[in-house]
Formats: structure tokens, C-alpha cells, sequence
């Protein structure tokens, strides 16, 4: 599928719930693709993507930054404390903010470098015990802990799990956002990116969809 048929069928079902036309922002997500795949879509004009790993993003991104104008990249996958600083200078967002102690270290190094990316608080909806994320029982508590310490929190992520309906899943991260007054919802992935689109997702992660099966070599 091409980039430009996905963000038809993004506008396509935006229509159709009665949203706005470009309110959902599509993450294309880059990890582990090689660079020809990337520079190609940053050619169409494309200027959002995700990435999974620091170092990954680290030896990909600034050459790209260099070479193209206005791009944005997004941590989507688990951050470790000790490359949060890392961290801090590579991604405009990351969506991955899931605990306590990485909340902590955000917070001191905000205050020491002056600037902080936005955060995603994610929620493990499925209670998966293989997966990251606040319970949503802890969600409320969490996301009052991480506004305490003055933390950019603008939205939510989730990631379902496999074999179940996502829009539970979608419907769960909404509510738990609406009470909180959050914001973004970054949900939805190649598989299901439409139904997150109609349920009010702010940010969309598709990877395969746009660049094709990744090599894991």
C-alpha cells in the first residue's frame, strides 16, 4: 500500500465519523527499515516518524535532519533510564513514559537541559504481564504524578493485544483520557489504524502498511 492511499483512507473514515479532515496525525514507523525505504517517503513529503530504539534512531536521524526540513520523530518503543537523556535530544515525542522512575528521571533532566519532548502516558489495556505500560487501574494516579512534577504529558498510547477487538481497547484508552482531560490517543497500528481513527485517535502508527515487511536479517 502506498503512503498516499493510506492517508486517503485516514481522511476517507475521518469523513465518515465526522471529524476533521487531518486531525489524526499517521507516524510512519521507520524501525528497522532500511534507509533507501525511508528517504523515499521522506521524498513524498512525509515528515512524522516513529522509532523503537534510541540507538537506532540515533544513527538514522540527524543525517536525515540535515537533509530534510521540518521532520519529527517519535519514540514508540520502551525507554531505558539511562538513555532517557539520549532521548531527550533526539525525539520531538515519546509515547512510551510507563513508569514511576523513568517519569523521575524526565522530570530532573527537563529541569537541567530546559526542555522536555511531549509525553505519552501508555497503558497497558490488555493488563498483559509481557507488556509495559500503567495498569489502567493506576492510569488516574500515574498521570497525577507525572502533571505534579511538571512533566508534558498531552495524551495516552496503548498497544491491544493481538487476539482481541481493539476498539475495547481503543474505547478503554479514551475514557481513561477523557476523565483525565488528556488529549492525544495514540492508538491504531497497519491493522486496525481506521477503527482508531473513528474512536478519535490523535496519532496513528503504521509501519509495514507504508514502507512493507521489515527485515529482521
Amino acid at each position: 500500500m502506498s503512503l498516499s492511499e493510506i492517508i486517503d483512507r485516514i481522511h476517507t473514515e475521518e469523513k465518515r465519523v465526522g471529524r476533521e479532515v487531518g486531525s489524526t496525525r499517521l507516524i510512519a514507523v521507520s524501525k528497522v527499515q532500511p534507509n533507501e525505504r525511508v528517504e523515499a517517503i521522506l521524498s513524498e513529503g512525509h515528515r512524522l516518524f516513529g522509532e523503537n530504539k534510541v540507538q537506532e534512531a540515533a544513527g538514522k536521524w540527524p543525517a536525515f535532519r540535515e537533509q530534510f526540513d521540518g521532520v519529527q520523530v517519535h519514540l514508540l518503543g520502551p525507554l531505558q533510564t539511562n538513555k532517557a537523556r539520549q532521548a531527550m535530544g533526539l525525539f520531538e515525542a515519546i509515547h512510551s513514559l510507563d513508569r514511576p522512575k523513568l517519569a523521575k528521571t524526565l522530570a530532573r533532566l527537563a529541569q537541567e537541559m530546559g526542555q522536555c519532548p511531549d509525553l505519552f502516558i501508555q497503558v497497558n489495556t490488555g493488563e498483559e504481564p509481557q507488556k509495559a505500560g500503567v495498569l489502567p487501574a493506576d492510569a488516574d494516579a500515574f498521570i497525577a504524578e507525572a502533571r505534579a512534577m511538571d512533566l508534558p504529558v498531552v495524551g495516552l498510547m496503548c498497544i491491544p493485544p493481538v487476539d482481541e477487538e481493539p476498539s475495547l481497547h481503543f474505547a478503554l484508552l479514551c475514557k481513561i483520557a477523557e476523565r483525565n482531560g488528556v488529549a492525544g490517543l495514540s492508538m491504531g497500528m497497519s491493522a486496525d489504524f481506521e477503527r482508531a481513527v473513528a474512536m478519535g485517535a490523535s496519532h496513528v502508527r503504521v509501519g509495514s502498511a507504508i514502507f512493507g515487511a521489515r527485515d529482521y536479517g
